[in-house]
């Protein structure tokens, strides 16, 4: 039996549409979670225990259910509650949520990756605590945080092929779309899993290249803020 390329070449818009939907959906999905990690990942770093425990909780919860379950959740939970959003909407917060719990554990190590130390002499030149992880600290994680957040936000990208199941025009289920009108499965989802690996190809050559961007200029300069500067009597005028 021969592969037939027509199968492809005459559904073309079905699958730029769905690519589309998968790139944004995962965009916004990971630059939403990214930032419910931050207030979790520092709640699981605080030193009051009813806060660790509710991040604790909150990471152990999304982490150990599998996505579409969490999928299902929102997508029958919502109108539960009297909210109704469109398909794609659900999808993408759920996926949201999702993948927050795995960027809070991200930032949370890459925190204690910091020496202590460097937070100790933030406070004793007077900074507050959260000046202290603004400027000395958090600008000495991102380059720990750009490896492992690469790699969630791949697996993030893969994961909205699960909002096929709630009928979201995502990349697979255009595929399955155009599986069911042509009956060329293998044609279909060869061309789908090259679609999905274009895409997660390019945004992990992109964030590499931005990995050793970041690790070359962090070599060269220290990593230190204005502030923190002031705060360390860097760059002030010596005396004649």
């Amino acid at each position: 039996m021969a592969f037939d390329f027509n199968v492809i070449l005459d559904n073309w818009t079905l699958f730029a549409r769905g690519a589309w939907l998968t790139i944004a959906s995962a965009a916004v999905a990971v630059a939403t979670g990214f930032l419910i990690s931050i207030p979790v990942a520092l709640m699981a770093l605080s030193h009051r225990r009813a806060l660790r425990w509710i991040a604790t909780a909150y990471v152990e919860w999304f982490r150990n259910i599998p996505f579409i379950v969490v999928l299902y959740l929102f997508f029958y939970g919502l109108p539960f509650v009297n909210v109704r959003l469109p398909e794609a909407i659900v999808g993408t917060i759920a996926l949201a949520f999702f993948a927050s719990s795995y960027f809070s554990e991200i930032i949370r190590g890459a925190i204690l990756a910091v020496p202590k130390g460097q937070m100790e002499a933030a406070r004793a030149i007077g900074m507050s605590y959260f000046q202290g992880m603004w400027e000395i600290v958090a600008p000495q994680t991102v380059r720990l945080l750009l490896p492992p957040s690469t790699n969630t936000s791949i697996s993030m990208v893969k994961e909205t092929s699960v909002l096929s199941t709630i009928t979201v025009g995502e990349l697979t289920y255009q595929g399955l779309v155009v599986q069911g009108e042509t009956f060329a499965p293998f044609e279909v989802f060869l061309a789908t899993a090259a679609i999905y690996w274009i895409i997660t190809a390019i945004f992990a050559h992109f964030m590499h290249r931005t990995e050793k961007a970041f690790g070359a200029a962090q070599g060269a300069n220290q990593s230190r803020t204005s502030l923190a500067d002031k705060y360390l009597l860097i760059g002030a005028r010596r005396p004649a």
